[in-house]
């Protein structure tokens, strides 16, 4: 019984591997995040697709830490100001985010990107 159990278990493992699914589900709002992230930030903050010289810093657990790149301290407001009006080479956002979405996106921030 032990031995099927730990078959079960492994090719569960091994679905979830090849799926590219993660056990940890987001919630609805997290996801809503997600797709924003995915839509409008991952193309300079991942992938750097515009080929920028600088290349902008990587979003993985910016809440983990104390501080943003620019040293302001990693929290919601500095984030959503920097998103709403911008720093250095990244543009400003305002006008392009409901107060909705912005809750969307920074709750997907703060999981970490997953």
């Amino acid at each position: 019984m032990k031995s099927m159990r730990l078959g079960v278990s492994s090719a569960f493992a091994m679905a979830l591997a090849f799926s590219g699914c993660r056990p940890a589900s987001l919630n609805e709002q997290q996801m809503e995040g997600r797709t924003l992230y995915e839509g409008r930030c991952a193309h300079c903050h991942r992938d750097n697709d515009l080929a920028l010289k600088k290349v902008p810093p990587d979003l993985h657990e910016i809440f983990r830490h104390t501080a943003l790149p620019s040293g302001a301290p990693a929290n919601d407001a500095e984030v959503q100001k920097v998103i709403l009006y911008g720093k250095g080479m990244m543009p400003a956002f305002a006008g392009r985010f409901t107060q909705e979405q912005m809750s969307a996106l920074l709750a997907y921030l703060h999981t970490g990107l997953r």
